[in-house]
């Protein structure tokens, strides 16, 4: 196609998608509570003249660990024969701090007149942007392959909704594409795997002032535990030789007074790495330490603490070579609206880890969400309205 047409394409965004977006971020949808949203993207498929028979959910949350009001949302479309199906999706999901978010636009950005509440951007931006795409393409019956939809539910909790959806229903996409966090000209080719760790850790509850000897105490155990990981170089950012890696202990709960030796503890942390053998070094090597720890700490009679420990695999590492045609695809359409492309792989966890170990090949991109999960999340309109333009030529086979 000409750049001239490629204009004519990318002039169909304009504030309609801004306004989408910012309906799709008022909606509360905190991860398991994606009812209200899925019912609005849908209502917008239908009013786009979307059958109903196009339409259909899977039952992702009856796999999910909290259940769920809903599954993934899945859209089927017939497109130009003998052209290989595409797959747009995004997350939509978001993390509680988002629940009564009043977005407001100032200026080139979209913020929380809420003070105390995050934007949720992330990832109602990457909804609006395949929204949007399907919007023009209906309201212009513009030509486009074969189309699945994908509005993936629980990502914020560990890709729960990607992890668990049904690949039957996506009817064999051959190239995906999804929308997330960062610059519309960023394209992520590869992440880190995550593996999920409790721990629960039994003591000896004694009258800490009256008989503390008589306790063993669980949290002295936790902390002779971490103290001797962060020694030994496996806490926070792990670099052993040419591996690397990272863990972090992000929640301890425990004890219930001041004047009683904590005789239980229970810890969530995490271990990344993008190669899994050394991910299992780490698991290894935490749970060394805490066995360790209770053969140490005993009370004056001699007895122990106990020790349980398990992990429980979040998602798997992967990458794309920048040379598979979906990665040429999606960097072809950055240069098409005047972008210069870059890639990345992430250290942290997209839906596109759980995807690409489904067999579907998967690169993200971003649409100008900044500061996610926190109070200064904001949205970048110029950044987005090029995630819009991307997505519509990616939706229309036009690159």
């Amino acid at each position: 196609m000409s750049e001239t047409n490629y204009t004519m394409l990318t002039d169909l965004i304009d504030d309609s998608a801004v306004e989408l977006v910012m309906e799709l971020m008022a909606i509360p949808g905190k991860s398991g509570d994606e009812g209200a949203v899925s019912s609005f993207i849908v209502e917008k498929l239908k009013s786009y003249g979307i059958q109903d028979s196009q339409i259909s959910f899977d039952s992702a949350q009856k796999k999910s660990h909290i259940g769920g009001e809903v599954g993934n949302l899945i859209v089927k479309l017939p497109g130009k024969p003998r052209q290989p199906r595409r797959l747009m999706m995004a997350h939509i999901d978001t993390v509680p701090l988002c629940v009564g978010c009043q977005p407001v636009r100032k200026g080139n950005l979209i913020k929380s007149k809420d003070p105390t509440t995050a934007l949720g951007g992330d990832d109602r931006a990457g909804a609006a942007v395949v929204l949007n795409s399907i919007r023009l393409i209906k309201e212009h019956d513009l030509p486009h392959p074969p189309l699945t939809l994908l509005f993936a539910v629980q990502e914020e909790i560990g890709l729960v909704g990607a992890k668990n959806v049904a690949i039957k229903k996506l009817g064999n996409p051959k190239a995906c594409f999804n929308w997330d966090g960062g610059l519309a000209n960023l394209a992520v080719i590869g992440a880190t795997g995550d593996d999920h760790i409790d721990i629960e850790i039994e003591g000896i509850a004694s009258h800490a002032g009256a008989h503390p000897e008589q306790g063993v105490s669980a949290l002295a155990i936790a902390a002779k535990a971490i103290n001797s990981l962060v020694d030994d170089g496996w806490h926070g950012l792990i670099e052993k030789g040419k591996q690397s890696g990272t863990s972090n202990f992000g929640v301890i709960k425990g004890g219930d007074a001041t004047n009683v030796v904590m005789d239980k503890l229970n810890i969530t942390a995490e271990a990344r790495s993008h190669n899994p053998i050394f991910r299992a070094k780490i698991l290894k090597a935490i749970e060394k330490a805490f066995k360790q720890s209770i053969k140490e700490i005993t009370n004056v009679d001699g007895k122990k603490g106990k020790l349980t420990f398990s992990t429980r695999h979040k998602y798997e590492s992967f990458k794309i070579d920048v040379k598979d045609p979906v990665v040429q695809t999606a960097l072809s359409a950055m240069e098409s609206v005047g972008l210069e492309p870059i890639t990345k792989i992430s250290n942290g966890g997209l839906d596109a880890n759980w995807m690409n170990a489904h067999g579907l090949p998967t690169v993200t991109m971003g649409c100008g969400q900044n500061n996610i999960h926190t109070v200064k999340e904001e949205l970048h309109i110029d950044q987005f309205l090029n995630a819009c333009r991307i997505g519509l030529l990616i939706g229309t086979g036009t690159v």
